[in-house]
């Protein structure tokens, strides 16, 4: 098994790496069959109007997760990686008045949102909560291309043939061979950090270098850019979050008020927590704009891992950026357990697999950038998690703001909690981050539907009205 931290931090745009990043790859996706000379159904000709249905937790949160709006983009050629998240609305509007899209090497494609786009509220797909059909028809109105995709969390997406080849365990081993290091549980982890003498960052570097070569420090110091560079632009914003709650960012308020408190003798000594704090609301807050966000491991639960690790820099002693660089490391390594082992996808598990998966990640980074052993990183990531299990996904009106931003504000202080307890032992401890892993995916199959990111249940449904 081998995930690179490129596949747990991956740069986007918000509101969510599974209901507006993963759709608009699918859709990218879908254009480039088209391009490639997919297999058409017989008797069409060539691609004339293009239809998009979506399905499960996709359809009942999608307006609040902007899914509507990452099709007509993914459908116009464009990626999460390489789009201006201000144009988005732009862009948006132009495709439903014009009823077109434009794709590079496809010419003009009828789509009408009003009606080629459809949430379809019945049962979900039986691949995954987040099911997406996407066709194309020729100018007769005759099939030409179909294709389903699913997205699986984290911006990750697979297609209906790729899911039912991986769960039958025919998915095709693309690099785990050529990596040093391939552990696929926290165990083998472990155990092979006994057997060569390198701590997990030094293994998971090893495993990035054996496919990226001399790219990954500079790799790393863009995601890392990305990720305090969200938290800046969240730290000068004001105003009213889109989507109709009405709720006011906060946080350049509340650092103000840190700001002018710094060096005073009135500060309490916690107020280490609402450093941390403000920097997760800094950029959940952006998240939750559309704005430029990095997965870690999704949308929905960015915050944590970068502001965990501007806590390190600016609050830590000792702290340097090869230290961060370490920190992405050994997050992105457990992230990858997790994601490998249970879920990181809010609509499969809860939010247990995303701000969990979060704080156990940048729990496990900090632990060993200050200086802890691989035992006591593990116990860090395992604390972590352990007291996010049965944490549920339940987004009010399906927009990741109550209770998302605040969520990943206690999330960070768990992680660095869970780091701090793990440094004070000896990395010896009860329940092995392997088990807590298993206990959270089978606590995510047991949990109702209307508490995974269907805005069915929990807080989502027990607001006062406005």
């Amino acid at each position: 098994m081998f995930l690179s931290v490129f596949d747990i931090f991956k740069i986007g745009i918000g509101p969510s790496s599974s209901h507006t990043m993963g759709p608009m790859v699918a859709a990218a996706r879908f254009l480039d069959d088209l391009r490639g000379g997919a297999e058409k159904i017989p008797g069409a000709s060539t691609p004339h109007r293009l239809f998009a249905s979506l399905h499960g937790s996709l359809a009942f949160t999608g307006k609040g997760h902007a899914t509507d709006r990452a099709v007509i983009l993914g459908l116009c050629g464009l990626t999460p990686d390489r789009m201006d998240p201000d144009d988005a609305a732009r862009i948006e509007a132009e495709v439903r008045e014009q009823g077109v899209v434009r794709p590079a090497g496809l010419g003009t494609l009828v789509f009408r949102p009003d009606r080629d786009l459809v949430f379809d509220y019945g049962p979900a797909l039986p691949g995954h909560p987040n099911g997406m059909i996407l066709k194309a028809f020729d100018p007769e109105g005759r099939p030409y291309h179909q294709q389903t995709y699913y997205s699986v969390g984290g911006g990750f997406v697979v297609t209906k043939p790729e899911l039912e080849a991986s769960r039958a365990g025919r998915a095709p081993v693309q690099q785990a061979a050529r990596v040093p290091f391939p552990f696929e549980t926290a165990e083998q982890m472990l155990q092979m950090g006994i057997a060569s003498g390198r701590s997990i960052a030094e293994m998971k570097r090893a495993n990035e270098e054996a496919v990226l070569g001399d790219r990954l420090n500079d790799r790393l110091d863009a995601i890392w850019a990305a990720m305090d560079g969200c938290i800046s632009r969240g730290l000068l914003q004001d105003g009213i979050l889109p989507g109709g709650l009405k709720v006011r960012r906060r946080a350049r308020a509340i650092h103000e008020q840190l700001e002018r408190e710094r060096g005073r003798n009135i500060n309490q000594p916690h107020q280490a927590n609402d450093w941390l704090s403000v920097y997760a609301m800094a950029v959940n807050e952006e998240n939750a704009a559309g704005g430029r966000v990095v997965t870690s491991p999704t949308n929905g639960a960015a915050g944590v891992v970068p502001a965990v690790g501007r806590y390190y820099l600016d609050h830590c002693i000792g702290a340097t950026a090869t230290g961060i660089r370490d920190y992405l490391l050994v997050a992105a390594a457990i992230g990858g357990l997790i994601k490998h082992n249970a879920s990181i996808s809010g609509a499969e598990v809860g939010c247990q697999g995303e701000v969990g998966s979060a704080s156990a990640m940048a729990a496990a980074g900090l632990c060993a950038v200050l200086g802890g052993s691989n035992a006591q990183i593990e116990n860090a990531a395992e604390i972590a998690l352990e007291h996010h299990l049965g944490m549920t996904c339940d987004p009010a009106a399906g927009l990741v703001q109550v209770p998302c931003i605040e969520r990943n504000a206690l999330g960070s202080i768990k992680a660095v909690s869970a780091a701090s307890l793990a440094l004070r032992g000896d990395g010896s401890h009860f329940l092995p981050l392997d088990n807590c892993i298993r206990v959270m995916r089978d606590t995510g199959r047991d949990m109702n539907e209307k508490y995974k990111e269907t805005s069915q249940g929990g807080i989502a449904v027990n607001l006062p009205e406005c």
